[in-house]
């Protein structure tokens, strides 16, 4: 994190989280700080009763009452013509939130869908979770969090709009209602959404509003497409790396090839004399190392400038990790004694029937989205305006404020579209935003005075740390004829991504790491065992699409199989008895899927099997039904079948596309080439050329379904990864008659 910053400088609510151990919603701010709030931020809405200066002293104490994240002042902008835009608290890098949140809204407001727009916000109070009391893309909170939000947001809105109709008509607002964009009144009479707006701004926010009754819904629930699918497939969308300044300048950074390393010397007399080259800066790195940055004209100017140099590297004093050598390491570590997660009674497993012992590896992985990190800053002599894609805006505005000496209210981030992330966007220590704002202040103390774009190169973000920890597991399972667990005694040796973070002092308990071991023994009632070891490797880490469950899902659903194919049972069968009466949302989702895919009742050809598995990350359940087959000692996934439950599917559209794109990452972990080695503190791999990702050619087919539910919605943009590389490898072992226990295989 940064060891100099004051947590007075927090939000107020992560300050809570921090004292107290748990969240807090956003607090509200006096009317006074709220108007300079949205005046400094440019806002001409229409619906906004807080920029109106004729607006009554009432309506100005409801305002003030409520708080930051529930007034629609920073969230809904109305123009003349009726077209609505609707900003979004949340980046959006490809879960849909772009389109899935003005859904949301547009649904209680009765806008006209064809006219609504999106736009993504700042690190502005407003856009807060609602629920955390911080800027925060992750965790697949969004919909989840911000559903009632969203709702209430479109409900007072479309409350002012109905008062400002009904004083223009001198009629009692019962009298009216609205439809598509427009208000309906007595004797015909209509009046759209844009010839209201100015005339709302004076009317009154309401505190409590009444919600539709989801029986009504025309927008939520329906599949729809994406606001953003047309300048994203047409090429027009413009994501961070696309943004551009008058004058702006780009740099690159020369990293140290260990982690933590710091330069001895270098000579950039060669630099400094390509074309385009405008300064030459040695700069400091995340987790105390340091770095070279070329700043100039532009990429390929700082780039070639960057080849140039010639620097020699202290790496005396940082640990050079070998992953062979780390892996013998974890096993050693598997059979110490440590901290339990779990402690059931281990002495069935001295007398059970039957037993199993796994071994299971998995690498280091990396986010290696589509888009690299990037971030622009431009600097003035009391304020920072920072473009970036930030899962995190307002941390990330924290951590530039401590980075360039200004408070956190002189700090303005622009988020924006990202190609991807998958968690990267999001750092716990915020390396990404402090490095640019760094090299943004030694350029401006250089006598540079321009925006910098800070770029990273693909090989700079697949060698630039932060992955998904290495994990280790062991298990020894005693077990009967039936099937029963009589005891289970496991172990995993992995990295904490919380320690040293803000979460630590409510997610890491007893020297556990939580976000390791969800997934574990849940949703089966197990006699479990369960001892953690958190290794200080120097590797950076970070959460990764779906965190700890890309593992244990894969270690519970590989190992419940195993137990099925040993006392001759159906996998389908046997989860079903295991969940009993108390998981009907597993045993819908995994029904669903079963029932769909033919499963026990289509005979496959015989070079294929089917594989199972379910699993639930983030309040949703999804199981897979595959089907796959080994050709050459190649395995290869031909179809898979989803039953899913997330509660209230907003978007059905949109959960089928994350559903397709995590179950298309999962299947990349499970692809030869799919990991991040270490040889000598040196990450191995610097492209795609030698880190494997699905190919169009690995893509199954699909077949998606959606459990029927009317319960406030669940997270979608993560729980459709860690069963499918379970259900790949279960089919696989029918088919070899062995279990798989390594990613990749």
């Amino acid at each position: 994190m940064f060891p100099n910053m004051d947590h007075r400088e927090l939000p107020r609510a992560l300050q809570h989280m921090l004292e107290r151990g748990r969240s807090t919603a956003a607090q509200a701010l006096p009317r006074r700080s709220f108007l300079k709030l949205t005046g400094a931020l440019g806002l001409t809405i229409g619906v906004f009763p807080h920029l109106a200066a004729a607006q009554s002293t009432d309506a100005a104490e409801t305002a003030s009452s409520l708080k930051l994240t529930e007034q629609p002042a920073a969230f809904v902008q109305i123009a003349p013509n009726g077209e609505v835009t609707i900003t979004v608290n949340r980046l959006e890098f490809g879960q849909g939130v772009h389109t899935a949140l003005p859904m949301i809204l547009a649904e209680e407001l009765d806008a006209d869908w064809t006219l609504v727009r999106s736009r993504l916000g700042t690190n502005d109070p407003a856009y807060a979770d609602p629920l955390f009391g911080i800027h925060l893309t992750g965790g697949s909170n969004t919909i989840k969090d911000s559903f009632t939000q969203y709702r209430e947001l479109g409900a007072r809105a479309r409350a002012m709009l109905l008062g400002a109709a009904a004083a223009r008509w001198n009629v009692d607002v019962s009298t009216l209602r609205t439809e598509v964009g427009v208000v309906l009144g007595p004797e015909g009479g209509k009046l759209g959404y844009g010839e209201l707006a100015d005339a709302a701004m004076e009317q009154p926010v309401p505190g409590q509003v009444t919600l539709k009754d989801p029986k009504k819904f025309r927008i939520i629930g329906h599949p729809t497409g994406r606001l953003d699918a047309r300048a994203k497939s047409s090429g027009q969308q413009d994501f961070g790396i696309d943004f551009r300044l008058p004058g702006q300048l780009t740099a690159v950074v020369a990293r140290p090839p260990v982690f933590g390393a710091r330069i001895a010397s270098f000579d950039d007399s060669t630099a400094r004399t390509v074309k385009g080259v405008k300064a030459v800066l040695r700069v400091p790195l995340d987790r105390g190392a340091e770095g070279v940055a070329v700043v100039a004209d532009g990429y390929w100017q700082a780039s070639q400038g960057r080849d140039a140099l010639k620097v020699e590297w202290d790496t005396s004093a940082v640990e050079k990790v070998d992953s062979e050598q780390q892996l013998a390491q974890y096993r050693e570590m598997a059979i110490r004694p440590g901290p339990r997660q779990f402690d059931s009674d281990m002495a069935p497993l001295e007398t059970a029937p039957m037993n199993l012992e796994a071994e299971f590896v998995f690498p280091y992985l990396a986010h290696a989205a589509m888009e690299p990190l990037n971030c622009t800053v431009r600097l003035s002599d009391d304020r920072a305006e920072i473009w970036m894609g930030s899962q995190s805006a307002g941390l990330d505005a924290g951590a530039a404020a401590t980075a360039l000496g200004l408070k956190p209210e002189q700090v303005v981030v622009n988020v924006q579209m990202s190609g991807g992330g998958f968690g990267r966007r999001f750092s716990s220590t915020y390396d990404t935003v402090i490095e640019a704002c760094e090299i943004a202040k030694a350029a401006k103390a250089a006598g540079l005075n321009a925006p910098v774009r800070t770029l990273w190169s693909r090989e700079d973000d697949m060698r630039g740390g932060y992955y998904r920890p290495m994990h280790l597991h062991r298990a020894r399972i005693g077990f009967d004829k039936e099937g029963n667990v009589l005891a289970w005694d496991h172990s995993i040796v992995g990295q904490s991504i919380l320690t040293g973070t803000v979460f630590e002092q409510f997610m890491v308990k007893n020297g556990i790491d939580a976000s390791m071991t969800e997934g574990m023994r849940a949703p089966y009632p197990l006699p479990m065992r369960l001892t953690v070891h958190h290794p200080d490797v120097n590797v950076p880490v970070l959460w990764w699409r779906s965190v700890g469950s890309t593992h244990t899902a894969f270690v519970m659903e590989t190992l419940l199989d195993e137990i099925a194919r040993a006392t001759d049972q159906d996998p389908v069968a046997y989860r079903m008895r295991l969940f009993g009466d108390q998981h009907t949302r597993h045993r819908d989702a995994l029904q669903l899927a079963v029932d769909k895919s033919g499963y026990g009742k289509t005979q496959l050809p015989k070079e294929r099997a089917w594989g199972v598995a379910v699993h639930e990350s983030f309040s949703s359940v999804v199981a897979y039904v595959v089907e796959a087959s080994v050709a050459d000692g190649q395995p290869k996934l031909h179809r898979v079948t989803a039953g899913v439950h997330c509660n209230l599917a907003v978007n059905p559209r949109t959960v089928e596309t994350q559903i397709q794109g995590a179950a298309i990452m999962g299947l990349s972990m499970c692809l030869a080439g799919s990991a991040i080695t270490l040889k000598d503190g040196v990450v191995e791999q610097s492209n795609f050329s030698d880190y494997t990702v699905a190919r169009i050619t690995d893509v199954p087919e699909f077949d998606i379904h959606i459990v029927p539910s009317a319960e406030p919605p669940t997270g979608m943009g993560e729980p459709g990864l860690p069963p499918l590389a379970p259900a790949f490898a279960n089919a696989i072992a029918r088919l070899a008659g062995k279990p798989l226990c390594q990613l990749p295989f």
